[in-house]
């Protein structure tokens, strides 16, 4: 995981310095409303929680730029009454085309390192295994003052299960409604 951390900010610097003229930074936050595919939990239920963190959005060209992120993201589901809450540190490397001035369609990879994981008030962590690959698809607005809208699906791809002697996969997905500003 660090490795892959490492990469991604090597060439988040790698962009800083060819467009350094060209770069906005920025805050954002949000609601997750997050639910899991399973083979085994049909009857597993979207659970709402929040998203925080910063962006970063470097223009390429006026139609395309490039917004690596870093925030926080609660996921998770529920099964009846019982929640079990899983929180990501999260890294979204997106590329942006501007459909027009304001309206963008965003795409790309994301990684998430898992931080914790509970169910009630037990710790459940090791039942999931620490790192979780997905693709991002996504819309957003940005207004000219910095204030920005998105409305995104993370789809995972890797099986975040890590129980052993179960077969059963388990994938994350988590649509994400955010409210940002670039300074």
């Amino acid at each position: 995981m660090k490795k892959i951390l490492l990469a991604a900010l090597i060439t988040f610097l790698g962009f800083v310095n060819m467009n350094a003229q060209n770069i906005q930074f920025g805050v954002k936050g949000g609601l997750n409303f997050a639910d899991i595919r399973s083979n085994n939990a049909n009857n597993a239920k979207t659970v709402t929680a929040f998203n925080f963190g910063a962006m970063a959005e470097i223009s390429i060209t006026d139609k395309f730029s490039f917004q690596p992120e870093l925030f926080f993201s609660g996921r998770g589901f529920s099964i009846g009454d019982d929640v079990v809450a899983l929180n990501y540190l999260s890294l979204p490397l997106m590329a942006k085309y501007y459909a027009t001035k304001r309206f963008s369609l965003e795409v790309g990879p994301q990684v998430g390192y898992l931080l914790s994981a509970k169910r009630e008030s037990n710790d459940i962590k090791s039942n999931f295994k620490d790192v979780d690959f997905g693709v991002n698809m996504g819309i957003g607005y940005k207004l000219d003052n910095g204030l920005n809208f998105g409305a995104r699906y993370n789809l995972g791809l890797s099986n975040i299960n890590n129980i052993d002697n179960t077969n059963d996969k388990i994938k994350s997905g988590v649509f994400q409604l955010s409210v940002g500003y670039f300074f």
